[in-house]
């Protein structure tokens, strides 16, 4: 063995690795960036969830309901609430997914309190998401040891009213008869429920890293992608071409991963004809989404290092954020902003919404619209910088 000899591999190699700057960015910037993204994507506050309110009664002390509640608005900023005239359409955005509890105030609710006849408050909630459920009914059970309030002592005979209350009587309190009653929607949902969307929106999306990104790296390095274009073909035809390739790998993909994972997590009537339709539909908008945002990263790409080394960073930052672990109710602002371009967020949502609720279309229609949206921004980026030519 001879040192110089060494010496002269190492040089190389090292000069290889700083003319390459993703190699230096995957392996320098975005571990750093893994940790953050991870570091706030799990525990979080749960803020800002759409709540619907309705109030049948209007009274006095419905009127201290919604002051209390919004005050929980204003701070710690747990929910908004959406006003609804009447409970079904109040249940039918909860079951779509459009907000994710529902709190209702029975018409006799005023007289009730008044005459101490065990008033009630419904709280209805979605607990597809225990995390979002739980963190809502902790402030509910708030409000209902609010509106109780202290109870005052029965009157001693030649006792006066300011004597009993010792300081602490408010004209403003209730008696502690109120109570909030917790519904639940769905039966309860298991955590690997919870993870199946993640996992078949996970499963599309490694397809798409081999089938739109490595493939496609290895056939340019390999010579194999010449071929292409001693043919008459466009770019147009070239791109969807290979897209539409990945695409279908990556509904094949998405496909099985469904029918297995939702057999093992106990999924119901998974093989109704419409849900099914349904899935097909969200598992195609997802699989040509990925495919396409692969494609894009790769298209002006020929090191085949490129790909492994920023893949795994990639999917930390897009799996992560989307709310396929936790809801993105309890992301951080700038975390929130991230996950709102993600089209893994959409994917995630619409498949919630079909395997834990069979929700119809109108529930996943905006994801799909965005997916759709994307899809077509994203193969017109291809096609703009695919080059034809060596």
């Amino acid at each position: 063995m001879r040192l110089y000899r060494v010496n002269a591999l190492i040089e190389r190699d090292m000069r290889k690795f700083f003319r390459n700057p993703a190699l230096m960015m995957a392996s320098t910037i975005f571990p750093l960036v893994q940790l953050v993204v991870l570091g706030y994507a799990f525990g979080g506050q749960i803020t800002n969830v759409l709540v619907a309110l309705v109030d049948k009664d209007h009274g006095t002390q419905a009127l201290d309901v919604r002051e209390r509640l919004n005050a929980i608005v204003q701070y710690p900023k747990t929910f908004r609430l959406a006003e609804y005239t009447d409970l079904p359409a109040a249940m039918h955005d909860l079951r779509a997914g459009f907000v994710k509890a529902v709190i209702y105030i029975p018409p006799d609710y005023s007289q009730r309190v008044l005459r101490s006849e065990n008033p009630r408050i419904a709280f209805i909630e979605d607990n597809t998401d225990t995390f979002t459920a739980s963190g809502i009914a902790e402030r509910m059970q708030q409000l209902q040891s609010d509106l109780n309030g202290p109870v005052l002592p029965p009157l001693q005979p030649g006792e006066s009213l300011a004597a009993s209350s010792a300081g602490v009587f408010s004209p403003n309190r209730l008696p502690a008869t109120i109570a909030v009653q917790t519904v639940e929607v769905y039966p309860y949902v298991e955590y690997i429920k919870y993870l199946l969307a993640g996992s078949i929106s996970l499963a599309i999306f490694v397809t798409a890293m081999i089938g739109g990104g490595i493939t496609f790296i290895d056939d340019k390095s390999r010579g194999l992608h010449e071929g292409y274009l001693t043919t008459p073909l466009t770019k147009a035809d070239l791109v969807m071409g290979l897209i539409g390739a990945g695409t279908a790998k990556g509904l094949m993909a998405g496909l099985i991963i469904t029918f297995i994972g939702g057999l093992m997590a106990g999924i119901p009537r998974l093989w109704e004809p419409m849900r099914l339709l349904y899935l097909i539909v969200v598992l195609f908008a997802t699989s040509l989404t990925m495919i396409s945002l692969m494609f894009l990263l790769m298209v002006r790409v020929s090191d085949p290092l490129v790909p492994r080394a920023i893949f795994g960073v990639l999917n930390t930052l897009l799996f992560f954020p989307s709310g396929a672990v936790y809801p993105t109710a309890g992301f951080p602002a700038w975390l929130r902003g991230l996950s709102a371009v993600d089209p893994f967020t959409f994917a995630v949502d619409a498949l919630k919404k079909l395997l834990l609720k069979d929700t119809g279309f109108a529930g996943i229609s905006f994801d799909v619209a965005v997916l759709a949206g994307l899809s077509f921004a994203l193969i017109s980026g291809c096609i703009l910088l695919f080059k034809r030519q060596v």
